[in-house]
């Protein structure tokens, strides 16, 4: 069985400012890479409190399940790194606006710090449906 691997790429998400990739499907399975709260259009981090950079992040993922051919019902996984763990109660009720149930399995991690000085990211692994896939 030969597997069919796939770069994704959305100018709908941030470019990517390293030696990785938006996201990789293979055949029905997508890793996101992980996102923080930079604005696409700008590559600047989004200007506000936490909750307005959870909100991108989510954003962020959000075009890139999108381009892969996804969305967030498809998401089997969501990793979050936080620079505060008190900021997890924030994460949980912007989450619950853009997931709803069955819940994705997902891990909660505190970091000393994160890349441009932002105090979340998040990357997820998605399973695609069938049914939508091509």
């Amino acid at each position: 069985m030969k597997m069919t691997k796939t770069i994704v790429q959305t100018p709908k998400a941030p470019q990517a400012i390293g030696t990785y990739s938006q996201a990789v499907k293979v055949d029905n399975t997508v890793y996101l890479s992980g996102q923080i709260p930079l604005v696409p259009e700008t590559m600047e981090v989004v200007e506000g409190d936490i909750s307005l950079q959870i909100r991108q992040v989510f954003d962020n993922l959000q075009a890139v399940a999108e381009a892969a051919g996804g969305n967030f019902f498809d998401i089997v996984k969501l990793n979050i790194f936080l620079t505060d763990l008190s900021h997890f109660p924030i994460v949980n009720e912007i989450m619950s606006e853009y997931f709803s149930q069955p819940y994705p399995a997902r891990a909660a991690v505190g970091v000393a710090a994160l890349p441009k000085g932002v105090a979340v990211e998040m990357d997820a692994v998605m399973v695609i449906r069938e049914e939508y896939s091509s």
